[in-house]
């Protein structure tokens, strides 16, 4: 028999130009014999990379071979002719649609392991990765029950292999009854029908294998066959004939040891790991393997490379290295501080190589965020770079607006989650728009502060009559009555979803690549349902629909530009540029972290004999080689991710720590990428201290914006002089003021309607914690709080009117003219005291201002009110003030709620002598507003820090830009 032809393209050379320059080499010029072949290719990225080259060689008109992805689930519709039945063998039967089978396998996981069903989805699809994996090794399921299991696998793996078995144990059954079988299972039986048809009848023309690295048994069976075919070839990519045998002998696979039956460890993390696999199930020896062409290259550049990429045992060569085995001339490196920077900085390269003719540049990165950074970057300069590994759909607008569309429904239209959908530029987007931003926007303005009762109805009680609202209702109801049912069948609730968002869209909804691929998904998941979980919640919908619209990529419509490219890493394998950037080379990045499988463990995955979770790194790594033989290729990383330091690839380390002062780096391109928005010489604000006109100063004023004028004049000036006035976050946890205003408004109405009846008290508390506004972590931490400090704010109200204090007054306003200026007042309660002197009490729900805040001139509201009932601003209220207490709600040594004062009859204790407590407050007064109301003093921002404590107003007056800086 002749020996199998057998070639590889090193990675120095352009793969896709290199083959098809040897292919038409081996035509002779025969365009009919070119024609005639057949070249089984990896995937389909592949197959454009080979035609576009096809096109650059012929300079003209071509008749191409047929190309084939072999990677295809439409495997035997690709191949055609070539696989059609012979001797009447029936065809396989068909694959198993891959949603039908998601949901097969979620309603088998949620019998056995008792999730729910959104839980069962998301193991469903590692647990068809792990079931694929057994069936492309071609593993017997049944070998699971024959494998002994020691003593140390824990107790969480033994049950993950047992639901694992039940579940193999019923897929078969379910497949059966439907007459179908999986994808790979079909993939492998027609890989293996084609195998043995061309020994028997071998194809007229030529077959070339190129560019296939997958060593599936499968693959390797039909890639020995082709290699053996009278025209065949098997072509690889970046085999590495030179690496020492010492170092190939050490990647493995091993075989089991005799003694305890485990396979030594083979060094799967190595470039070449998976192509030394290969040749060992296609039967052959890396010495069988020729070069395909003696074309120009930088050879020495990629034994560089090799030697970087040693395995570990092997690393000390390094310092034995010769010159030009460590050369790494057109690699350059670019490090970058943060991720923006390093988008830029990319980017910046990007475009520099449009700057001259007929140049090409891609961008290779296994990180989607980086890849839509560079590509907006582009955009800026009116470059279209197409992200060829795509965008995963549920960050595209039409996943967006579904899974805001089952998050409201989940949360029971809660503000936030509505207004999200509402909001979506989906939503309305026709002529109607303007007029529905309009509605939605004064709706928000409604739903500002702590939660309305649940549901739609919740919303239309809490904002009262609005027309624009009653006419939205209608468009959310029936997903909310869906809702509202619990568990049903998934199904009617993917239906009830879909009408409402087309409802709420229209067309819209399902326009270009992002709309087909929402309605596609769509379509599958409404129409396999039924297979799945027998229920599901709105929540788990929710749920559900994040896991797999994760999964949906969408890739973009050609048409961007023709000599840039931003590829994934599967997309960039086989494709060459003038500049191959790779991007994002931090370690759990480039490469990734391997993830993690839930159903077998590491041990049982070994005595398998299937993948280890490592390989995806040797992949990376060889994938990082091909890369770096382009001929000029930089390498970039940023010193940090979105939230932390980042550590360096391995591969980066390794390149770095081989090539020594070799290890060039681009500072043009970093330099560049800070300079760009470099806002150049930095000058600080001065602080602001706006002077309005005595006009415009006002001339009315409340007890308790007096700290506020002193403290921080500008935040009086922005809310008072401005008008401008601070909102409350949408949705907003009832916040310290908020639970201050829901006390006080019981205690009014304990004194209003009850006349501070003791036995009254805690019944309108218990009311106020049922209220739907209250967030229930809220009520579940404060009701016990609150219980007892209203129990001792009416024990202590009783224990006074024994001893002749008694409540005048609860909840009243009043106001005074001082010097031209109206000061007015609110007051929580004022006590008759058993001599006729009042009381001002003021109720704290946190801790009342220190004695140090009374004595500095601050927290003097007390004695504001005190001076207004002295001068009769109170109605029916006139006398001397002589208490002057703060009831706060807050813990003391005995429990909650104390009783706390400014003053003291003799000053003791550093306090304000209570008679001079009024008198004292007004002179402060006088001196506030004479200098800022009356008079011409600047409404200077944070005046005194120390008692500026609100912040609403800190980005208005740019205080960061200035504060501590004179």
């Amino acid at each position: 028999m002749a020996s199998p032809n057998l070639f590889t393209i090193p990675s120095h050379q352009a793969f896709a130009d290199a083959l098809v320059a040897g292919l038409m080499r081996r035509a002779g010029g025969d365009a009919m014999a070119l024609a005639r072949g057949l070249v089984l290719l990896p995937n389909n990225r592949a197959a454009r990379a080979v035609t576009e080259a096809f096109v650059r060689a012929s300079g003209g008109g071509l008749l191409l071979p047929r190309l084939v992805p072999i990677g295809s689930p439409d495997l035997g519709e690709a191949v055609g002719a070539a696989l059609d039945p012979a001797d009447g063998e029936a065809p396989p039967p068909p694959a198993v649609p891959p949603m039908r089978r998601r949901m097969i396998l979620a309603r088998l996981v949620a019998e056995t392991q008792k999730v729910d069903a959104a839980e069962a989805v998301r193991l469903a699809g590692d647990l068809a990765r792990t079931l694929d994996q057994l069936l492309v090794e071609e593993v017997p399921p049944q070998r699971l029950c024959e494998i002994e299991l020691g003593p140390e696998l824990t107790e969480h793996w033994r049950r993950a292999l047992t639901a694992f078995s039940v579940v193999i144990e019923r897929w078969p059954r379910e497949l059966a009854a439907a007459g179908l079988i999986d994808a790979a299972d079909r993939r492998r039986i027609l890989l293996d029908r084609l195998a043995a048809r061309w020994r028997e009848v071998p194809p007229v023309g030529f077959v070339c294998a190129a560019g296939v690295t997958d060593p599936a048994p499968a693959v390797a069976r039909l890639l020995r066959c082709v290699a053996e075919l009278p025209q065949g070839m098997t072509v690889f990519a970046g085999l590495d004939r030179a690496l020492p045998d010492a170092e190939w002998d050490a990647l493995g696979p091993n075989d089991p040891d005799p003694a305890t039956g485990l396979r030594r460890r083979s060094i799967e993390t190595h470039p070449q790991f998976h192509l030394k696999l290969l040749l060992d199930r296609m039967g052959v020896a890396r010495g069988e393997v020729d070069a395909w062409d003696e074309a120009p290259g930088d050879a020495a550049r990629g034994r560089a490379v090799a030697n970087a990429l040693a395995p570990a045992a092997f690393t000390g060569k390094w310092t034995r290295l010769a010159e030009d085995e460590r050369e790494i001339d057109g690699i350059v490196a670019a490090e970058f501080a943060t991720p923006a920077e390093e988008a830029q900085g990319i980017a910046l390269s990007l475009r520099g190589v449009l700057e001259t003719e007929q140049r090409t540049a891609a961008l290779v990165t296994p990180d989607r965020a980086l890849a839509r950074r560079v590509a907006a970057h582009c955009r800026r300069w009116g470059i279209a770079v197409d992200d060829t590994a795509g965008r995963p759909l549920s960050i595209l607008p039409p996943g967006v607006l579904l899974l805001a569309l089952a998050d409201a429904a989940a949360q029971g239209f809660a503000p936030l989650p509505l207004l999200a959908l509402l909001k979506h530029p989906l939503v309305r987007s026709g002529e109607d728009r303007l007029a529905w931003l309009d509605g939605v926007r004064r709706l928000d303005r409604q739903l500002r502060g702590p939660r309305p009762a649940a549901g739609l109805g919740g919303i239309g009680g809490h904002i009262g009559e609005s027309e624009w609202w009653t006419g939205v209702v209608p468009l959310l109801a029936p997903l909310e009555a869906v809702a509202a049912r619990g568990e049903q069948p998934l199904g009617e609730l993917v239906r009830t979803l879909r009408e409402t968002a087309e409802t709420l869209c229209g067309d819209a909804l399902w326009a270009g690549p992002a709309g087909r691929a929402a309605a596609e998904f769509l379509t599958e998941l409404e129409g396999e349902a039924h297979a799945g979980p027998a229920r599901i919640d709105a929540e788990g919908l929710a749920a559900m629909l994040r896991t797999l619209l994760d999964e949906v990529a969408v890739r973009p419509p050609q048409g961007g530009h023709p000599r840039l490219a931003i590829y994934g890493q599967i997309e960039a394998r086989l494709q060459s540029a003038d500049l191959m950037i790779c991007g994002g080379m931090n370690e759990g990045v480039w490469p990734g972290t391997p993830a993690p499988d839930p159903w077998l463990a590491p041990r049982v995955r070994t005595a398998l004999g299937l993948p280890g979770l490592e390989r995806g790194i040797g992949i990376a790594a060889h994938d990082f080689a091909q890369a770096l033989g382009n001929p000029k290729a930089m390498i970039t990383r940023s010193r940090r991710d979105a939230s932390s330091p980042a550590l360096a690839s391995r591969l980066w380390l390794r390149l770095q720590a081989m090539a020594g002062d070799r290890f060039a780096r681009e500072h043009d391109v970093e330099g560049w990428s800070r300079a760009l928005d470099e806002p150049g010489m930095h000058e600080p604000c001065a602080r602001p201290a706006p002077l309005p006109e005595p006009r415009l100063r006002p001339t009315k004023i409340s007890v308790t914006e007096i700290d506020r004028l002193k403290a921080d004049p500008y935040a009086f000036y922005a809310r008072r002089i401005l008008a401008l006035m601070p909102l409350d976050p949408v949705d907003a946890d009832p916040s310290a003021a908020w639970r201050g205003n829901a006390v006080h408004d019981i205690l009014e109405a304990w004194w209003k309607e009850d006349r501070c009846a003791v036995d009254a008290l805690r019944p309108r508390a218990e009311a106020m914690l049922r209220d739907g506004q209250l967030h229930p972590m809220m009520r579940a931490l404060w009701q016990p709080r609150l219980r007892e400090a209203i129990d001792w704010i009416a024990a202590e109200v009783f224990a006074r009117a024994a001893a002749g204090r008694r409540v005048v007054s609860a909840e009243g306003r009043g106001q005074i003219v001082i010097d031209g200026i109206t000061l007015s007042g609110r007051y929580d309660r004022i006590d008759v005291d058993a001599d006729g002197s009042l009381a001002i009490v003021d109720y704290k729900t946190g801790k009342p201002p220190s004695a140090a805040a009374v004595r500095q001139g601050y927290s003097l509201q007390l004695g504001l009110l005190g001076a207004i009932a002295e001068a009769g601003g109170f109605d029916g209220i006139r006398g001397r003030a002589g208490a002057f207490e703060y009831w706060s709600m807050g813990r003391s040594k005995d429990g909650f709620g104390y009783v706390a004062t400014p003053v003291d009859a003799e000053g003791k204790r550093e306090r304000i002598v209570t008679s001079e407590f009024t008198s004292i407050a007004v002179r402060n007064f006088r001196t506030a507003a004479k200098l800022w109301l009356t008079g011409d003093e600047p409404f200077t921002a944070k005046l005194v820090p120390d008692y500026a404590i609100y912040t609403e107003y800190d980005q208005l007056m740019r205080r960061d830009e200035w504060y501590g800086r004179e």
